[in-house]
This record gives C-alpha cells, structure tokens and sequence, in this order.
C-alpha cells in the first residue's frame, strides 16, 4: 500500500471545512492509499505540473505523488549454492498539500 502523508496545512484546512464535508475529503484521502488505482484523480496542469487533484462536489483536494527506488540484496539457496540477488523496491508516498473549496483553489 501507499503511505499517505496530510500536510499540518492540510490538517487545518480540513479542521475548518463543514463537518460532512470534512467527512468526504477523509475518505478520498483514505482512497489514496491504493495509488495509482484511484479513480477520478486529474493531473494539473501549468505551473501545477506534476501535481494532482480529485474533488467531491465543489471540494478539491491537491496532492503530489513521490516515488523513491530502493534497491535491496536477498541471499537464496538454488540447488545446494547460496546465491545473492538484487531486488529494486519502489516505494510510493502520497503528499497532500491543500483542501478546500474550488473558488480560488488554484491561486496561490
């Protein structure tokens, strides 16, 4: 799975928002943690280039995708021999940097 990390900005952004709302953004944060599988995500455009966002209703949620290559050396045991073999682990982590309402989401 995908680690999903909010921002404190974020926190409090979706502190403010209306109770149900609130409730909506968390489960599409919820959802995020099976990235690349979620449906509905879009990616910016412009100077958001490399960003993403889903919505609910009129409520937008901003997020970034950093992915990391690890590379990692098992010891296995073929035929009577010990062996060494190198495995490359893509790890995923989800920022999400802003929620709010679409009015003036994308000015900065």
């Amino acid at each position: 799975m995908t680690e999903v990390v909010l921002t404190p900005e974020v926190i409090d952004e979706m502190a403010a928002l209306p109770t149900p709302i609130a409730a909506r953004m968390g489960r599409l944060v919820e959802r995020l943690r099976y990235w690349p599988d979620v449906s509905g995500a879009k990616p910016l455009k412009g100077d958001l280039a490399g960003k993403y966002r889903l919505r609910t209703g009129d409520y937008r949620l901003q997020f970034r995708v950093e992915r990391t290559r690890k590379t990692s050396k098992v010891k296995k045991t073929v035929r009577g021999k010990t062996v060494t073999e190198e495995m490359e682990i893509i790890e995923t982590k989800v920022v999400v940097e802003k929620a709010g309402h679409r009015d003036g989401f994308y000015e900065e």
